[in-house]
């Protein structure tokens, strides 16, 4: 089997075995090709390369300008790879097992306030169809806090209006989320009123559809975030995962557990949901530092 070959197959084993999601696919097979044409320019054979090698190409990322994260998630992505071929006999021991991470700085997310939350759900005005229909988006984004990918997979199917609650399968598992009264009335006056006249098939189930009658896009989904951050004049960067992270910050400061809002979030382990409450507890301490008269 050629190189090529044994790219494929991680391919297949990390979408078949593995379940990982496409974006997570697609950042892995990226790393590992980027690596594969490192070594094919300077006629090394994957199978036979050494600790400092691979050490080797971690200061050429880094003397190319790439960032301490970067770099982190592609050592991660190559160490998956050779496990597979570890795993799979194709090699006998990993080169990367010793290689040491970069030093990353941890950067917590974005947080909208309350308030800006308040201003950026208001921007679509409800007197035509994209109105309607970029309302109720954002309504459900933040009232759930699912992933854009999610969002724009649901189906028709998925929405129980009469008792206000959506059905979202990600990664093999299954969640209910709730919905509060505005998202419930926003999805029911677009689900009513608009998706059938952005439909171009009536057979189609899927919840949401671009201006062409096709399944809303992520692409044109980002558009529509940031048409809507510069009509509200909101300086914060806004991307389509700011309501997600705005949706799980805001419920841990109100007093959510923090469990349940992993639930509603869909991580498989707490640590990724325990973010949030670092992020409230600098805020509170950012605040403490401006309003305290002795701090």
């Amino acid at each position: 089997m050629t190189v090529a070959d044994h790219i494929g197959a991680y391919q297949e084993y990390l979408s078949d075995e593995k379940n990982a999601s496409a974006n997570t696919i697609s950042s892995y097979m990226r790393d590992v090709r980027q690596f594969n044409d490192y070594l094919t320019d300077r006629s090394l054979d994957f199978k036979n390369i050494s600790a400092g090698e691979v050490e080797e190409y971690v200061r050429h990322m880094t003397g190319r300008g790439k960032s301490a994260a970067t770099v982190t998630r592609s050592i991660a992505s190559i160490k998956s790879f050779y496990a597979f071929l570890v795993s799979s006999g194709v090699v006998e021991s990993s080169p990367v097992r010793g290689v040491a991470s970069v030093k990353v700085e941890r950067k917590y997310p974005e947080i909208l306030t309350s308030k800006e939350v308040e201003l950026f759900l208001e921007q679509p005005q409800c007197v035509d169809a994209k109105g309607f229909r970029d309302h109720a988006m954002l309504e459900l984004l933040y009232a759930t806090g699912i992933r854009v990918s999610e969002m724009i997979s649901l189906n028709v199917d998925d929405v129980n209006l009469s008792a206000g609650f959506i059905r979202c399968e990600s990664k093999g598992t299954e969640r209910m989320i709730p919905l509060y009264p505005a998202a419930v009335k926003a999805l029911q006056e677009y689900m009513e009123d608009i998706r059938p006249q952005l439909c171009a098939d009536v057979n189609d189930r899927a919840l949401f559809f671009n201006m062409n009658g096709e399944r809303m896009s992520r692409q044109g989904f980002w558009k529509i975030v940031k048409f809507y951050q510069e009509k509200a004049q909101i300086k914060k960067t806004i991307t389509p995962h700011t309501l997600r992270h705005s949706f799980a910050a805001h419920l841990l400061e109100n007093g959510a557990d923090l469990r349940a809002i992993q639930e509603m979030l869909g991580h498989a382990d707490i640590s990724s949901t325990q973010v949030y409450a670092h992020v409230v507890k600098k805020q509170l301490k950012d605040v403490y530092q401006r309003a305290h008269p002795r701090a």
